[in-house]
């Protein structure tokens, strides 16, 4: 008959009971999947990596799938390589033999209560013969009178406090010592103690979860001994430094996410934010009442997962009156103190961008308050050039913060999102999928409703109804674009940077990538020099003069700039939903030249391919003085393939127009692009061709792009309308 190795229970031939299944982890020594049983934690191999999981070896043939689905960050953050040690949990076995396992948030031997060797015939402890149903015992041993040496261990560990147990006492006191007998006893002993101290660890385990308030008026249940010194309380930065000491933090629960073992409770202080692994049961929610936004008191040993500094908690305690206010006024006082950047100095000294200051400031503000508050941060950009430049730019600057604010390793693909939009317009697609992910995480981990930085985009009224599902959730939103915006968006939105709207000064377009670089700079300034390049790259043509400078200071000449620009517009347009954080990050600051001159050829290539394509097909006509070249884009481009529609007008209009009033027009089956050599507004040209093509429905669908949606059965009338608006506008 076997016992439980945790409590004693008997468990008839096994080695754990019921219970406490999930307390222990296994060493699988079967040769079938079947064998496996489900719920189990068990230590494997990582055997390599698909895209869509991580393969792990459990015993020689019986290999599992840790789909991406299961982890608890991001696949490509997970630092396992093959040949290591992990340890899994099964989640069932397939008819055919197929083995789904889950993550485990414990990955040591040591965060587990017991370690036990699973056979096809059964399960033993690691160093039992797996042939005997008990571990070998010797019952002299039990009636053994220890030797001096253990008398004299017992007397020190009286001395301390530490009572040996009395059955132990009385069966030793009958026994003559037998030397054949000393190392028997000793076993016994250990063994002994090691039951005795798994039970009193079960029966010091609390009942309830309830946790203890600590306040003006707090008085502790259990009056602690005048000689056991309270912990230091330390803050979360020097943590790193502390390993393995037991400590005092106080500080914000920012976070809570259940596992399958621990409750984790993300804790923030006026120096960072370190993760708080609190257990009862494996899977059932510790300190239920503590929830995000509470001050508390943690008492416990720090500890290093895999270079992740984490604290296990011995006591959780919620602050109240005083103790809480204290905590709640460093953090004030410090995100005043850190989030406010000292100045802003544009790149290249770009005096529109001076003017811009203050907007610039508190945009910097808001992103650098949100990190210091925990608080994710979501990036909206268009896929173009342009935008994936100016997002980039934020990215640069806001990881190092995150870094620097958390000590999981992965913080920073959960505090950080930079998500293209198909449009340059932040409309209710987008907002709906955005508002349904930031609710998810609110509900499901008790994050905080993130701060939406949007580049270039969500300016204009196109972005109004997006906006607003945002700000239905009170959800705090900035918006830069240095092309054009709305007054109606500065009420909307928390802070709207718009040279436009600002009526500043300068004689040169400003882009967004090169308004946001500044940004970024204001943001860190420890990320300066790697951005000085950026500006350059995000002009398509005419950069001003000291960008151009700017960047071949910072080594990059202009065809290498170009290259760099072409490379990301490529990049941007397939799967222009992912952020391909990886791939732009080794575009832009860390190739040597050699991926972006290989994937700007690729660029030329498909371009020039379309553009003779288009070229061959424009048909020309001239309206009151203005030349137009018009183009099927339906009838003669790949709508499905790069480059987009916008882009191709963009280059076909630069090569076709000669400084003479001149107009593009590409017109699809219920939308339309216009290119002009004047400053015309496509929001007048709509409105003067709705009223020539009354029944055609058309409306302004992109300022920044110059698209106009209308019916698809009145295409050849709006054709006309607006070839006839946009002479008039001239």
């Amino acid at each position: 008959m076997g016992s439980c190795i945790i409590c004693g229970t008997d468990v008839g031939g096994g080695r754990v009971c019921d219970s406490h299944q999930e307390d222990v982890v296994f060493d699988f020594r079967g040769d079938s999947p079947e064998d496996l049983v489900p719920s189990r934690f068990y230590r494997g191999v990582v055997d390599g990596y698909a895209e869509f999981g991580v393969f792990v070896d459990l015993a020689p043939g019986v290999t599992g799938l840790l789909h991406r689905s299961e982890l608890d960050r991001r696949l490509d953050s997970l630092s396992w390589e093959p040949g290591d040690d992990v340890f899994v949990q099964v989640k069932g076995v397939r008819d055919n033999g197929n083995v789904d396992l889950a993550w485990s948030i414990r990955q040591a031997d040591r965060e587990f209560r017991g370690v036990l060797v699973q056979e096809s015939s059964g399960e033993h402890l690691p160093d039992e013969d797996p042939d005997d149903d008990e571990p070998t015992t010797d019952e002299s041993a039990e009636t053994a009178e220890p030797t001096d040496e253990s008398d004299d261990e017992a007397v020190e560990e009286s001395a301390e406090g530490d009572a040996e147990p009395a059955e132990a006492d009385a069966g030793t006191e009958t026994a003559e010592p037998d030397d054949e007998a000393e190392g028997d006893t000793e076993s016994a002993d250990e063994t002994e103690a090691d039951t005795e101290a798994a039970d009193e660890s079960e029966a010091a385990e609390p009942e309830t979860d309830d946790v203890a308030t600590t306040g003006d008026e707090a008085t502790p249940e259990v009056e602690a001994d005048e000689d056991d010194a309270e912990p230091e309380r330390v803050s979360i930065a020097t943590l790193g430094d502390a390993v393995g000491d037991v400590v005092r933090i106080e500080g914000e629960v920012v976070g809570v996410r259940q596992t399958g073992g621990p409750t984790v409770f993300e804790v923030s202080d006026e120096t960072g934010a370190v993760d708080v692994a609190a257990f009862v049961e494996p899977g059932v929610r510790a300190h239920p009442d503590v929830e995000v936004g509470d001050a508390v008191r943690v008492d416990g040993e720090v500890e290093s997962h895999r270079g992740d500094i984490q604290v296990e908690s011995e006591a959780l305690a919620l602050l109240d009156g005083e103790a809480a206010e204290a905590v709640r006024r460093r953090l004030a006082e410090a995100l005043t103190d850190e989030a406010r950047p000292e100045g802003l100095q544009p790149l290249a000294g770009d005096e529109t961008v001076a003017e811009l200051a203050d907007g610039l400031l508190d945009a910097a503000e808001a992103v650098r308050r949100a990190v210091l508050e925990s608080r994710p941060i979501v990036v909206r950009h268009p896929a173009t050039a342009d935008g994936y430049v100016a997002g980039a730019a934020v990215e640069r600057a806001v990881l190092p913060l995150i870094r620097d604010e958390h000590a999981k390793s992965d913080a920073e693909y959960h505090y950080f999102t930079r998500r293209p939009l198909d449009e340059p317009v932040y409309g209710m697609d987008a907002a709906t999928n955005d508002a349904t992910r930031m609710l998810q995480d609110r509900d499901r981990h008790d994050e905080k409703l993130p701060l939406f930085l949007l580049v270039g985009a969500g300016s204009t009224t196109e972005s109004a109804d997006g906006i607003d599902l945002l700000s239905v959730y009170g959800v705090d939103a900035v918006v830069v674009d240095a092309a054009v915006a709305d007054p109606e968006t500065r009420d909307a939105v928390d802070t709207l940077v718009s040279p436009e709207l600002s009526d500043v000064g300068g004689d040169e377009t400003l882009s967004t990538g090169a308004l946001v670089a500044s940004l970024a700079s204001a943001i860190n300034g420890e990320v300066r020099e790697d951005l000085r390049h950026l500006p350059a790259v995000s002009y398509w043509a005419d950069a001003p003069d000291r960008y151009v400078d700017l960047a071949r200071d910072a080594g990059y000449d202009a065809e290498r700039v170009a290259e760099l620009r072409e490379a990301v517009a490529l990049e941007a347009y397939y799967q222009s939903y992912q952020d391909k954080r990886e791939l732009i990050a080794d575009l832009l600051f860390s190739d040597g030249g050699n991926l972006a001159a290989h994937v700007s050829e690729q660029f030329r290539e498909k371009l020039e391919t379309e553009i003779q394509t288009a070229d061959a097909n424009v048909v020309t006509e001239a309206v009151d003085g203005v030349e137009f070249a018009l183009l099927d884009t339906d009838g003669y481009t790949h709508r499905y393939d790069f480059p987009p529609t916008p882009l191709l007008l963009d280059d076909l209009h630069r090569r076709r127009a000669d400084g003479e009033p001149f107009a593009t027009v590409g017109v699809g089956t219920d939308e339309l692009y216009v290119r002009t050599t004047a400053d015309v507004s496509v929001r007048d040209v709509a409105e003067r061709a709705a009223e020539l093509a009354p029944n055609a429905d058309i409306a302004t669908a992109g300022v920044r792009e110059g698209k106009i949606e209308f019916l698809s059965g009145e295409r050849d009338a709006v054709e006309d309308a607006v070839v006839a608006a946009v002479a008039e506008s001239f």
